[in-house]
Order: C-alpha cells, then structure tokens, then sequence
C-alpha cells in the first residue's frame, strides 16, 4: 500500500470538534492491520539505522503511534502526558492553546542525558504539544534525533514553529 492508499483510509469528519474544522481520523486505517503495520513500517525505515534509544509517545493517539514504532525499532518507550496522569515525580512543560493553556509532563526519570530519542505522535497542526514535549525530552537531556508524525496539516504551519529540530510526517494534507 503506498501513501495514497493510506490517506484513503483516513476519514474526514466537518465541523469537528467546532465549526469550520476538517477533523481527520485515523481510526479506520488503525483498524485495518494492513494499513496500519504498512504506516508504521514505512514511518519505521526511515529510522532503522539512526540508532534510537526510546521512542517518547505522546497523548493521547501518539502513545499508538510511538508504541509500534518503539517495537518495531527495538527501542524503549516514553510516554508523555497530560497533568496528573502520570503516578511518579515529573517536570512539567505548559504551552498555549487557541484559548488558555494546558501542560504536559513526563517522569523524571524517563529518559537518561544523550539517549537518542524519537518523538512520535499522529498528526502535526500548529506545533504547541510537540513543542513542550520536546522541552520535556530536553530537561532530561534527551538527544533529539527527529520528531515523526503521520500527518502534517501543512497549512497551519507547526513545522515553522518546530524550525529547532528535523520534522518527518509521513502524509500531508
């Protein structure tokens, strides 16, 4: 299956979660296996050889994500999440949202200075969670390696707000 054939498997749903939102669901290509190991392979080629210690997910669709890619690399995985959720000591990142904030956090204990670290989630809008997850993998002095997604929504420009680190999405709308 080659990239067209997994963008046909991603739903479009209007107006959601508001108005004036094209959502776009990647439940149906998670539950066809073949699309779904098919994604993850080709998202997992492009790291064979870069030597990945831990693969940070993060939530809530990217802990699918990072899970399969951290298997699939033979790597460890890290899960970021949101605040409270998380039963040992953490550091906190907070960013901002169209309205307010919201903050993530990851054990403190995570990740050790210079592993090689893949940050994974599914889908690539304005950059804000990426973002405070890579300050996360950063106070724990993570060596980031490349932040991977399955998809970028190009037109909202998140990559520029990332310019400090090597962006991967393997599908772009």
């Amino acid at each position: 299956m080659d990239i067209e054939g997994l963008k046909r498997k991603i739903r479009e749903i209007p107006d959601f979660p508001k108005a004036g939102i094209l959502f776009r669901d990647i439940t149906p290509l998670l539950a066809d296996g073949a699309a779904f190991r098919r994604a993850i392979d080709l998202l997992a080629e492009r790291y064979t050889n870069q030597r990945i210690d831990i693969v940070v997910g993060v939530e809530a669709r990217g802990f699918v994500m990072g899970s399969a890619l951290a298997y699939r690399l033979g790597a460890g995985n890290v899960l970021v999440r949101k605040r409270g959720k998380l039963p040992y000591k953490t550091f906190q990142s907070t960013y901002a949202l169209e309205y307010g904030t919201d903050t993530l956090e990851i054990h403190q204990d995570a990740l050790k200075p210079g592993q090689r670290v893949l940050i994974a989630d599914d889908l690539l809008a304005t950059g804000g969670t990426i973002s405070a997850a890579a300050d996360l993998v950063r106070q724990l002095g993570g060596d980031i390696v490349e932040l991977a997604f399955l998809i970028e929504l190009t037109e909202l420009n998140g990559r520029a707000r990332l310019e400090k680190h090597s962006v991967f999405s393997l599908i772009q709308y």
